[in-house]
């Protein structure tokens, strides 16, 4: 079926109510908004759903959460032996609670049992859950960092990581076997009264913190001198707030300072453009609060909680805004640091990053003889990474982040975990303060030590149906005509990651070049959002000279892919 016949089908079909039939009215003389809303069904992947809120194939809706809910109840039925079990969590975006709850009806009519958190929960609780409970599956309602008009519905596995490909295939050829709009429910009410929907919450929290805790690599002087630590704390109107102040709370950092505008829950994200601590611009509530209260440090989470944000003060008493890769150093750095120092540095260590995170990690590591590992885009696959720790015990996992804000220790969560990392920045904090350092302080000694890594970062946002083309069409012209200088300097080595037979990874859609300087490039389509993505790293004895190298690549590199995006 073309655009308008699907827009047809859902204005004259009997189970559409009346409130969304009334916003497709609204658009009946606008094909080019038809066009977008029905052009396509909305794409199901290891990521799950993420869309426009809206009514549509191609939008986010308690239609498309409901078909895409029957296909994951089909699929378990069938892989799953015995009642299989499934918990939910939202963040506070527009529909979270909603689509919650229509997941939920949905599951228990097909028998599953469900274990529903009864108030807002983040990403890394919900993948906490999914393993301490023995869940089959979970499903997180949330959009992450993207802005107020997108929701999402992110699928985990029984391994509490997001969802494999083969796993997410496998899904997708359920929902597309569900026929119109018709999918099984039972309301809520009595799905609640029967016991085939469980309420949880504080009992599951409780056991959450007193396992994150034990992360602590020197919890005693966290305990002692963590009151004498200001930190300044914004939750981005999302679901860290509750559990990062509490969290921050136990371990006896008390002297936390909340941003009052962005405390409470709002999916309209009102004084930010989006609710992203990768921007600056998110801190600037917060850098008021800093300079009253004398804060050295801010910490920012998004609204599902999976990605931690930092600001630290410079000697000159201006903020600097860290990137992902900087924070990552930093709680390597400190880990390793106090591992070795109080004699917990287990000799079969690993670090893993992404692909396209900073390679002052590996330098770190190697320096505390500490194995590093490179895995796809994508905290799944450092998920990947701790079960076989787990499984076959000849490493020990220590510490996995991406350059996206992403980070996790330990491993009781199998996906990124802003309330641990805020933890542990926090006792990196009181462990630098009893030296006599602030953070910046301690990422200057690193670059000192290691040299001057840096890395840059760029995205092409493309929406819609032509975006999404552009986007195609700019990694085929990418293959088709080999780069064979970037910059004026030689490319030494190209990575194609759809050969897996090459990279020794599975196959995925990105392009890696390296110069013969040492610079490395990477472009690839993003996974949840209509972005191409351009990621530049690179190596000096100065900063001065690693900013100038990156600048150079980065003009040329931009020139290129506004040229192939056809964006001029």
């Amino acid at each position: 079926m073309n655009a308008s016949e699907r827009y047809a089908l859902w204005m004259n079909s009997p189970d559409i109510d009346e409130q969304t039939k009334a916003e497709l009215r609204a658009i009946e003389n606008d094909p080019k908004e038809i066009e977008e809303r029905f052009y396509t069904e909305l794409e199901f992947g290891t990521a799950g759903l993420r869309g426009i809120l809206g009514a549509g194939d191609n939008r986010m809706n308690i239609y498309n959460v409901r078909k895409a809910t029957e296909g994951l109840a089909r699929y378990l039925e069938e892989s799953v032996h015995g009642q299989p079990r499934v918990c939910i969590a939202y963040d506070s975006r527009h529909c979270s609670d909603l689509f919650a709850k229509e997941t939920a009806c949905v599951l228990a009519a097909h028998g599953v049992q469900v274990f529903l958190y009864s108030t807002l929960h983040s990403v890394p609780q919900l993948s906490f859950t999914v393993r301490e409970l023995k869940c089959d599956a979970g499903v997180v309602i949330t959009a992450s960092h993207n802005p107020p008009k997108y929701n999402g519905y992110k699928v985990y596995g029984r391994s509490a990581a997001q969802s494999a490909p083969d796993e997410a295939n496998a899904i997708t050829e359920k929902i597309r076997t569900v026929e119109g709009f018709k999918t099984a429910y039972k309301p809520f009410d009595e799905a609640v009264k029967d016991g085939s929907i469980k309420l949880i919450g504080k009992e599951i929290d409780e056991i959450y913190y007193g396992k994150i805790m034990t992360l602590l690599t020197q919890p005693e002087l966290v305990k002692e001198k963590g009151h004498e630590l200001k930190l300044v704390y914004t939750p981005l109107h999302g679901s860290g707030n509750v559990p990062v102040r509490e969290v921050l709370k136990r371990i006896g950092v008390t002297n936390v300072t909340v941003v009052k505008e962005q405390e409470a829950p709002d999916g309209s994200f009102p004084t930010v453009t989006a609710p992203n601590p990768e921007d600056p611009n998110a801190f600037t509530l917060a850098f008021r609060y800093a300079e009253k209260v004398g804060a050295t440090v801010i910490i920012g989470t998004d609204p599902d909680s999976d990605r931690l944000g930092l600001a630290v003060k410079k000697t000159d008493g201006t903020w600097a805004v860290l990137t992902g890769n900087q924070i990552g150093a930093i709680l390597i750095h400190s880990l390793l640091s106090s591992y070795k120092a109080t004699g917990k540095l287990p000799n079969n260590g690993l670090i893993v990053r992404s692909i396209v995170s900073t390679q002052l990690a590996d330098a770190i590591s190697e320096k505390f003889g500490v194995e590093l590992k490179e895995v796809l885009t994508g905290f799944r696959f450092i998920g990947e990474q701790i079960a076989e720790c787990e499984r076959t015990h000849e490493r020990t996992f220590l510490f996995g982040f991406e350059e996206s804000y992403g980070f996790l220790a330990g491993g009781f969560a199998r996906d990124k975990d802003a309330i641990c990392a805020a933890m542990l920045v926090a006792e990196a904090c009181v462990v630098y303060r009893e030296k006599g350092m602030t953070l910046y302080d301690a990422l200057m000694e690193i670059y000192e030590t290691y040299g001057w890594y840096r890395e840059k970062v760029k995205s092409y946002t493309l929406e819609g149906k032509a975006g999404i083309e552009a986007i195609k069409n700019a990694m085929v012209l990418l293959r088709s005509t080999p780069l064979e200088t970037i910059a004026g300097v030689k490319v030494k080595k190209v990575e194609d990651y759809l050969k897996p037979e090459l990279t020794g990874l599975p196959a995925s859609n990105v392009l890696r070049y390296t110069t013969d300087d040492g610079t490395w490039i990477a472009v690839r389509p993003s996974g949840t959002e209509p972005k191409l993505k351009l990621y530049l790293g690179a190596h000096a004895e100065t900063d001065a000279a690693v900013e100038a190298k990156l600048d150079a690549y980065l003009a040329d590199m931009d020139g290129t892919l506004t040229k192939l995006l056809g964006l001029k």
